[in-house]
């Protein structure tokens, strides 16, 4: 039978109900295949070690335990490049050559929304993907075989940005976002909250992901004499923002930006630049200095098996592949994608990293809760209490 029918036919059973008794597609007696796509030659490339190692390390602690079930954990990495159509070549290949699983951690809003609908067809489990969960799940068909952990970012955008106007009362705001699903969807919970304050922007600008001059965008800030930017950005836009900010010697303009932005490794490459950044967070976040000592444990393990600093997005690419793995031990032998999908549809989880105990409801990690941190010599520092 050949792969393409195979699956076909997988993705069927499946929607019946009655996948449970057969072969699972990546399972055998003595292996679970995995597959992700990251971000490797791309904008975002600084922070996938991040991502990578964090996943890594609980699948080789699962795999020195002596596996699950007596089967061990290979997981098949492939690039995206940050661009949807590398995205749809990588997971063409994970379904058709490498046969995986479930794909687990795989990152970028775009590139997830590209390739999401051929996963769940494939009767693929696609599990924690980073990115715009509302926009991933319209992608999927709102299947039942797609699992969102990444806060939706209109809804926690449209809490900090309310939060902020509250709290610091700015007169006009700005919105410089990159274009495509990311800056959409936290645009529209920006909007919410400013039109619920009768207020709209000030001032807009777009840039293309990749980009790295975001000179005429903050230009245009300036020009319409904004008091509060918020910024659609990740990694290295958010600091090359920060840095036209800092150039123009404007000190009294606050910059929000959203989750992936709010991140350590903005705070190791921008350093001063990145000084005052206000950022909205939905997880906490610990150094090796601070935390409970389970995550202090953690920091030093990690250290030592990997070249890269420790952060965050480490942590959480740890703990949500910890989730994956205690479900998939929790199903028992005769693991089947029917099966784990009702494993983790019925579960509740626990982490250092969560401000509360979460459950998928109806396929999206919940509840969703918000804290705004605004860097402070150097580190994250909370400015508002958890926001539920």
């Amino acid at each position: 039978m050949n792969i393409g029918l195979k699956n076909t036919l997988a993705a069927a059973l499946l929607s019946l109900g009655l996948a449970g008794g057969a072969q699972a597609a990546g399972v055998s007696d003595t292996e679970i295949v995995l597959g992700t796509h990251l971000d490797l030659s791309g904008p975002v490339a600084a922070g996938m070690p991040s991502i990578r190692n964090g996943m890594q390390m609980r699948l080789d602690e699962a795999n020195e335990a002596g596996g699950v079930h007596g089967r061990k954990f290979r997981i098949v990495v492939e690039d995206n490049g940050s661009q949807p159509q590398m995205a749809v070549r990588a997971m063409d290949k994970l379904i058709r050559s490498d046969e995986v699983f479930a794909v687990v951690n795989p990152f970028g809003s775009a590139t997830n929304a590209a390739v999401v609908k051929r996963s769940v067809d494939a009767g693929v489990v696609y599990f924690a993907p980073w990115g715009a969960s509302a926009i991933i799940r319209k992608s999927s068909g709102d299947s039942p075989l797609l699992f969102t952990v990444t806060p939706n970012y209109d809804t926690i955008m449209n809490t900090g940005v309310a939060w902020m106007l509250d709290t610091y009362k700015p007169k006009k705001v700005g919105y410089i976002y990159q274009e495509g699903p990311l800056g959409a969807l936290m645009g529209a919970g920006v909007k919410k909250a400013l039109t619920a304050k009768n207020m709209s922007y000030a001032a807009e600008a777009g840039y293309k992901a990749g980009d790295i001059d975001f000179s005429s965008q903050v230009a245009r800030m300036k020009a319409a004499d904004v008091d509060m930017i918020v910024i659609a950005t990740i990694t290295r836009e958010t600091v090359g923002i920060m840095a036209e900010v800092k150039k123009l010697g404007w000190n009294n303009v606050k910059v929000l930006t959203g989750t992936p932005g709010r991140t350590g490794i903005v705070l190791q490459l921008g350093k001063d630049t990145v000084e005052g950044l206000y950022g909205v967070g939905v997880w906490n976040l610990y150094t090796e200095q601070d935390g409970p000592p389970a995550i202090k444990t953690w920091f030093a393990t990690y250290k030592k098996k990997y070249s890269n600093e420790p952060d965050e997005n480490a942590l959480l690419a740890y703990h949500y592949t910890d989730m994956f793995i205690k479900s998939v031990q929790a199903v028992g032998r005769d693991l089947t994608a029917d099966k784990l999908v009702k494993q983790l549809q019925g579960a509740s989880f626990e982490s250092p990293m969560f401000y509360d105990k979460v459950s998928f409801q109806g396929g999206h990690l919940m509840p969703e809760a918000v804290e705004i941190d605004q860097v402070q010599k150097g580190k994250w520092t909370a400015v508002s209490k958890t926001l539920r």
